[in-house]
């Protein structure tokens, strides 16, 4: 490892932004659209739409800034951005007025995930070190997925609704100063004075190479039952197990207790789970999870399937992270992870244009079960296509690697 300390602040800040982002989005967005404002599918599709479309161009703007500045600089200006972001949900006073603003909240928030999705290449010198850096990071970032829908199930109880979005607010700007004190190599790339010609660059080689092609697909698919269940769940726990948006708090966290187990399973699996057959298989794993998830309206049986689903998508999430960063161009990883990141959305938003009509034709529950069931056969077809993989792509074996950037031990500046 370059330097252990800065991975530890790195997941550190990832932790302690996602607790209150996750508790904000399932607890605070979700009450407000479900049970304040009593959304129906529709409504929450295009609430979850239009969160869909503005982090998506979040995404983007971010892959071209993080090759330009590097992902310390971005993940510190989007968690500035990203507090009034979060203080202006509590102004809300219909559903139309939070769609507008939840926009806003994505379009910060999706920064913030892509540059740390980024950060592993910038702390690692040797590749064999990216899965445990990964692991690290998304560890960090799950084991905030088991508190932060708690903790706001906690806030909501003891205070209101509003009180997660200010509690989103304070825990984010710690984050920031947490990661002020990252040491990254500087970045010294030259780059075109046009981002949208960069941003296309970075579309065209990830597209280009066939191995990074194949995971942002798959990654897709993988993401088109988060679609079904951002449109859906709040509706399947009010009308189909009966129970009030503290529940999907609860629920969510032993969800995110599975991710923790999964990630820190990751790096004690054998080797050869490093692989693009290890990731198809991984996702056919993520499809089954999720039909536990909902194959009941019995409490204990869904958090059984909650911390399976969790266990399988905490092995497959830095998986695939870590199989990006070890094929795709160093000069353009953060193209390449906010392109991932474009896809995970896109694959999100698809759901969103027949979930509602499905649910109102078969029900919700049978709709989620569906998409689960629609992952795993897209996974298991596509295992040969991730065998040929394994069998003829060529590893990034050796990466050029910049001295570590250091300030006498100061803070670095956020600024250009």
């Amino acid at each position: 490892m370059q330097n252990s300390s800065d991975i530890y602040r790195v997941a550190a800040s990832r932790f302690i932004s996602r607790l209150g982002a996750e508790a904000a989005f399932f607890v605070g967005v979700w009450g407000l659209a479900a049970y304040r404002f009593e959304a129906t599918a529709s409504e929450l599709a295009v609430l979850m739409l239009v969160l869909g479309v503005t982090s998506m161009v979040g995404a983007a703007f971010a892959g071209v800034m993080i090759d330009r500045f590097g992902p310390q600089r971005v993940l510190i200006w989007a968690q500035v951005a990203y507090v009034p972001a979060a203080l202006s949900l509590t102004l809300v006073d219909s559903l139309d007025t939070l769609t507008v603003l939840v926009g806003v909240f994505g379009f910060v928030g999706a920064p913030m995930m892509t540059a740390t999705s980024s950060f592993a290449p910038y702390l690692v010198k040797r590749p064999e070190d990216l899965e445990r850096a990964n692991a690290l990071i998304e560890g960090a970032g799950s084991a905030s997925f088991v508190l932060g829908p708690g903790l706001g199930a906690l806030v909501l109880s003891a205070f209101s609704l509003d009180a997660v979005f200010y509690a989103d607010a304070i825990l984010t700007t710690i984050a920031a100063l947490t990661v002020l004190r990252v040491s990254t190599p500087p970045v010294v790339r030259e780059h075109s004075t046009h981002p949208f010609a960069e941003l296309a660059e970075g579309l065209r080689t990830t597209y280009s190479i066939r191995s990074v092609r194949y995971y942002v697909l798959l990654g897709s698919a993988i993401w088109l039952g988060f679609g079904a269940f951002g449109a859906l769940e709040p509706l399947f726990y009010r009308d189909a197990v009966g129970t009030g948006v503290e529940t999907i708090g609860w629920m969510n966290s032993i969800f995110g207790l599975g991710l923790a187990m999964g990630a820190y399973l990751l790096t004690r699996l054998p080797r050869r789970v490093l692989s693009a057959r290890g990731f198809a298989i991984g996702a056919v794993f993520v499809g089954f999870g999720s039909i536990l998830y909902v194959g009941s309206t019995e409490l204990w049986r869904i958090a059984i399937g909650s911390i399976l689903w969790g266990l399988a998508i905490g092995v497959v999430e830095p998986l695939m992270r870590t199989l990006l960063h070890m094929d795709a161009p160093e000069e353009i990883v953060g193209r390449v992870m906010g392109t991932s990141q474009i896809h995970r959305l896109a694959g999100e938003m698809l759901p969103l244009a027949f979930a509602p009509a499905l649910a109102a034709r078969f029900g919700v529950q049978a709709t989620l079960i569906g998409g689960g069931l629609t992952l795993s056969v897209i996974a298991a077809l596509s295992y040969p296509e991730a065998r040929a993989i394994d069998a003829t792509a060529l590893r990034v074996a050796e990466r050029v690697h910049l001295e570590t950037l250091t300030v006498d031990d100061e803070p670095i500046s956020p600024n250009p």
